[in-house]
């Protein structure tokens, strides 16, 4: 009966999900989860506001966007290195893309309201990443807290 349970409560017969295609969309959305978890919470807040920034970006439904969050999720569980996803995104979107994306990256790392110094190194490595300038990046950092 142990075999049972642990068979069932762990990977059965070598199970595996499939990994979403690494376009720009979950690349974007990785990225939103990968900020939400920067300071190693993954809270509610952070991912109510990833669902609604997918929904609204890519003008899905509750539900689609809440799908397509947790395949976002898989995708930056696999990609371990922040610079491979930011660098789909850096030759896909535009820098008017690039910007609100920066934006929305800094709203999710502000849902739950403490601010990190893991969450800040990792922005600023996004923005670089990005090719967005300092300036600029204070700029959009500030539009997002207001």
């Amino acid at each position: 009966m142990l075999e049972r349970l642990t068979a069932f409560f762990g990977n059965p017969a070598g199970y595996h999900t499939p990994l979403p295609e690494a376009d720009a969309q979950h690349a974007m959305g990785a990225l939103l989860v990968r900020a939400a978890k920067a300071d190693d919470a993954y809270l509610f807040e952070e991912i109510a506001l990833i669902d609604r920034i997918m929904a609204q970006r890519h003008d899905l439904n509750p539900v689609e966007a809440a799908k397509m969050r947790a395949e976002c999720e898989l995708l930056e569980k696999e990609i371990p290195r922040t610079k491979e996803i930011a660098t789909i995104l850096s030759y896909a979107i535009s820098t008017e893309e690039k910007e609100a994306t920066l934006i929305a990256l800094w709203q999710v790392v502000f849902a739950d309201g403490i601010r990190r110094e893991q969450e800040d190194k990792l922005l600023h490595r996004i923005e670089d990443l990005l090719g967005i300038t300092p300036e600029r990046a204070k700029e959009l950092q500030a539009q997002a807290e207001g």
